[in-house]
């Protein structure tokens, strides 16, 4: 019983993860690297929350985040595609902007917690049938609608990817534009849309912090959580199933510390802290080490495309 509690609540922490994740797989398949995820996520919750506080309705937070988001990912697409900008400087910039925009918007949201309306609509649910399956339902299927959300967001970019058309040609896109370009597939279009995309998905994981995993509003909300999802796209070789696990176990390793302090186990807290920052160094030097096509990253990552440099 003890294990399937754990198991459930690593589901629960690593659902910003997974978020953020998949958003970052998204933008990055479409051949653009972005190091701004935690400022997106950051974007993300303060709006959510801010929206929600407001309105008391949890679409419109929702939508709010999204739209932030949105708003974050085009500054960095117009920056990167349009001006091709250094992507990887223009990243950390809009890590910068989110971390000033939600510590000065946050400082009239501290000590306000989340109106009854939308945690009651983001209380756990449980699903019928799957929700009784052994050890899975009460892992899985016992969750938030937020949490569902997060599979259906992992399942519909691995569809998107694999099996249709316009998948195929974002991988295109990703792997050499040029060829992209020459087959007649709108580069530019692509490129903004993705990137955009993924930005958005990025803040829903950050409003899943302040809307339902605390839910009350915090100073960096997000605590380096965007840092893990860019290398957690790495650890998962930019495949949205496997950044399902890969968003669980780290979600497990963030709550680990307070599972051991009941066993009254003399550990300091600052070690447990470090687990899962430690755990992305170990992952990115195992999965470095492996020189194979199928974890390497899409060939055209992190450089600007020009029509006419072809």
């Amino acid at each position: 019983m003890a294990l399937i509690s754990f198991l459930a609540a690593a589901v629960q922490a690593g659902m910003p993860l997974l978020f953020a994740t998949v958003g970052e797989i998204i933008t990055e398949k479409s051949g653009n690297l972005n190091l701004g995820v935690e400022g997106l996520m950051l974007l993300g919750a303060v709006a959510g929350f801010q929206v929600g506080l407001i309105t008391s309705n949890p679409f419109l937070a929702i939508i709010g985040a999204l739209l932030a988001g949105a708003a974050g990912a085009f500054i960095f697409a117009f920056l990167t595609v349009t001006l091709r900008a250094n992507q990887v400087v223009t990243g950390l910039s809009l890590t910068i902007l989110g971390t000033g925009v939600a510590s000065f918007t946050g400082q009239s949201l501290m000590g306000q917690v989340v109106p009854e309306g939308i945690s009651k609509f983001f209380a756990a649910v449980n699903i019928p049938l799957l929700g009784s399956i052994p050890f899975i339902g009460p892992m899985l299927f016992q969750q938030s609608i937020f949490v569902y959300m997060g599979y259906l967001v992992a399942i519909a970019a691995g569809v998107y990817f694999y099996k249709t058309r316009l998948g195929l040609n974002l991988r295109v896109v990703g792997e050499n534009p040029a060829a992209a370009d020459a087959s007649g597939i709108n580069v530019t279009l692509y490129k903004y849309v993705h990137i955009i995309v993924g930005g958005a998905l990025c803040a829903l994981g950050g409003a899943y912090l302040s809307l339902v995993y605390i839910p009350s509003w915090q100073e960096n909300v997000t605590s380096g959580r965007g840092w893990i999802a860019v290398a957690l796209v790495i650890f998962s070789m930019w495949n949205p199933y496997k950044a399902m696990l890969s968003a669980i176990f780290f979600g497990g390793l963030d709550i680990v510390g307070f599972r051991i302090q009941k066993f009254d186990i003399a550990i300091s807290q600052y070690m447990i802290d470090m687990l899962p920052y430690i755990a992305t160094i170990v992952v990115l030097i195992a999965v470095s080490a492996k020189k194979s096509k199928e974890n390497m990253a899409p060939q055209s990552l992190g450089e600007p495309y020009f029509r006419e440099d072809r």
